[in-house]
C-alpha cells in the first residue's frame, strides 16, 4: 500500500485567516474559502500514524473525512501549543466513552515529553502521566526518542531529525519510510544547519515527499522559521544532494497570514520556485 499523507492543517500558530485580523490576506482568504482556509498544522500518514497531536485535529477529522480511529502512533515534533493539545489524550480514552481505539504510542524528545507531562498534570483532572495506572486508563504509552534515533513502528521505520527551533524543547523533524515510500516532515524549523544536512546524507534516506515549514512569505526573511525563499533553497539542495528523488514532490506547510498571500497566489509563486503549497485536506 502506498504511503499516503493527508494534511489535517497547514497554518502557522494562529490559523489562516486569523479570526481577529482584518489584514488584506485574511480578508481575501475568508472570501476565497476552500484551500485558503487553514487550520493549525498536523498530518496523518495512511490512517494510523499521526504527525502532531494538534489542537485542530478533531475538526480536521470531521471536515476532511479522515477519522483517527485507527491511529496507533503519534510523532510529536515539539510541545508548543499550536502542535500539542494534551486534552486529546483524555478525550480519546475509554473513560470518555471511546470504543475500540488502539493503544497510542506517542513518540517525542524527552524534553517534549516532560513539557507534555507538566501541562497535562496542571490542566487536566490532576492525573499524573508518570503513574502507570494513568497511562493504562488513557490507553497510552509515552515513548522517548532522541535525535538521529531510528525506531520501527509496525510497517514504518522512523528517523528522528533535530530541528532548528527552540533548543530548550529539543524539537524534532521526522522521516518515515516503508518498503515503498519515504516522507520527510519538517515543521517547525529555521534553516537546517550543516550538521543536519550531513546527518541526512549519511542516513542514506531518499524521500518521495518532503514537507517544509513555510511560516514567512516571499518578501520576508527567515528567522525562527523558514521563509518562502529558504524553502525553495532547501528543496533545490535536497534534489541536488539526492535526498529528494527525481520525481519526488515538495510541499510547504505551517503558513502564516502575515507575509503569505492566500492559496492561489502563493501557489503560483511556489510553482515558479520548484515546490507546491499544501492545503488542508490534501492527500498525496
Amino acid at each position: 500500500m502506498p504511503l499516503s499523507l493527508t494534511f489535517l492543517g497547514t497554518s502557522a500558530a494562529n490559523a489562516y485567516p486569523e479570526a481577529w485580523c482584518s489584514c488584506d490576506n485574511c480578508g481575501c482568504a475568508q472570501d476565497l474559502g476552500g484551500p485558503s482556509l487553514r487550520k493549525r498544522s498536523a498530518a496523518l500518514l495512511r490512517d494510523d500514524l499521526l504527525l502532531d497531536l494538534g489542537p485542530d485535529i478533531m475538526a480536521a477529522a470531521q471536515m476532511h473525512g479522515c477519522p483517527l480511529t485507527n491511529v496507533r502512533h503519534c510523532l510529536q515534533t515539539h510541545a508548543h501549543a499550536d502542535h500539542l493539545d494534551p486534552s486529546h489524550l483524555l478525550s480519546r480514552s475509554p473513560g470518555y466513552g471511546v470504543v475500540g481505539a488502539p493503544r497510542l504510542d506517542l513518540y517525542a524528545s524527552p524534553a517534549t515529553l516532560q513539557s507534555l507531562v507538566r501541562t497535562y498534570e496542571r490542566d487536566l483532572a490532576g492525573d499524573r502521566l508518570s503513574d502507570p495506572e494513568t497511562l493504562e486508563r488513557l490507553n497510552l504509552n509515552l515513548c522517548p526518542i532522541e535525535p538521529w534515533q531510528t525506531v520501527e513502528l509496525g510497517p514504518y521505520q522512523v528517523l528522528a531529525v533535530p530541528a532548528n527551533h527552540e533548543p530548550a524543547e529539543a524539537c524534532l523533524l521526522f522521516a518515515v519510510r516503508t518498503t515503498e515510500d519515504a516522507v520527510f516532515y519538517g515543521t517547525d524549523t529555521a534553516r537546517l544547519p550543516e550538521d543536519v544536512w550531513q546527518g541526512l546524507r549519511l542516513s542514506g534516506w531518499c524521500f518521495d515527499t518532503v514537507v517544509l515549514d513555510h511560516t514567512y512569505g516571499p518578501d520576508e526573511p527567515g528567522s525562527d522559521h523558514l521563509c518562502a525563499r529558504e524553502v525553495a533553497e532547501h528543496v533545490a539542495r535536497m534534489r541536488e544532494e539526492g535526498l529528494l528523488s527525481d520525481r519526488g514532490r515538495a510541499f510547504a506547510t505551517h503558513i502564516s497570514h502575515e507575509g503569505n498571500p492566500p492559496h492561489p497566489e502563493l501557489s503560483v509563486w511556489a510553482s515558479e520556485h520548484g515546490y507546491e503549497i499544501a492545503h488542508d485536506g490534501l492527500t498525496v
